[in-house]
């Protein structure tokens, strides 16, 4: 798939400058009512915040080059059959709400778990993607080996993630370390500065696969069941609409499937699930 085939800018956001906005409505551009997307309503692009190291879902081949990823294909698809143009931006994770409550992004794809506290902020699509937690420890460490070893135990996860707030709400006792960028919460793992890694399976199972290999391993069971979602700036119902149906359409024509082994390397074994979440 070509990864980059819709985006027309690319710009790099620094989250403190996202917090410091305020929270007003989420807002599009100037020509609603006048979009080329079929629901009449829509605009003719929209700004789409992305993360910048959540691979294989969202990176950067090389510096200065393009991002790339599943979840780039995935939006990049979506936009296609809505009809709308896409201003990608980039940012640290924790500053992508705060971005679309500032009316910066309009639209964010991200890894992100739809949970209620987000939905309180943001508007979700149906599920485009089933994950879970996944615990990663140093591969020579034989301690650890399911989640009741983590009791006391420094963890990294990733600032403002879903994985930050299960340790702290179901750890006991254990410490979280948390880093704006996920590269730094392996690496803490490998230089002894936390014990374990606790974060979506795609990703920790990704990074042990490449460039964790020989340093860090899996153990214990996949935790907590968790979708994926596109957010939408909250209040634009049509747009959720308009790309809930194209999502539904890929996954019935085949293309999510070739989208997912392209980045996968096989096919999603909860697809049917994901087709019967869809709205």
């Amino acid at each position: 798939m070509n990864s980059t085939r819709r985006i027309t800018s690319t710009a790099a956001i620094a989250a403190t400058v996202l917090l410091a906005g305020g929270l007003a409505g989420c807002s599009g551009g100037d020509d609603a009512g006048e979009g080329g997307g079929d629901g009449g309503g829509l605009e003719d692009s929209y700004t789409v915040a992305t993360d910048t190291s959540f691979v294989p879902f969202e990176f950067q081949e090389e510096e200065g080059g393009d991002y790339v990823g599943f979840d780039i294909d995935i939006i990049n698809e979506i936009a296609d059959r809505v009809g709308f143009e896409i201003e990608l931006e980039t940012t640290n994770f924790d500053g992508i709400i705060p971005g679309m409550q500032t009316g910066t992004f309009d639209i964010a794809i991200a890894g992100m778990t739809i949970t209620e506290e987000r939905r309180a902020a943001v508007d979700f699509t149906s599920p485009y993607y089933k994950s879970g937690l996944r615990i990663g420890v140093p591969a020579d460490d034989d301690t650890i080996t399911s989640i009741d070893d983590l009791e006391g135990k420094t963890i990294a996860t990733r600032l403002g993630s879903t994985s930050a707030n299960y340790i702290e709400e179901n750890i006991e006792g254990a410490t979280p370390n948390t880093y704006e960028q996920l590269d730094q919460a392996y690496l803490a793992v490998e230089g002894d500065g936390a014990d374990a890694v606790l974060y979506d399976a795609p990703n920790v199972e990704y990074y042990i696969l490449t460039a964790g290999e020989g340093k860090l391993k899996t153990v214990g069971e996949l935790i907590e069941a968790q979708d994926y979602g596109i957010a939408v700036g909250k209040g634009n119902e049509e747009l959720v609409t308009a790309m809930n149906e194209s999502l539904a359409e890929m996954i019935d024509d085949g293309t999510y499937t070739e989208i997912f082994k392209e980045w996968f390397g096989e096919e999603p074994e909860w697809l049917d699930d994901l087709a019967a979440s869809q709205d």
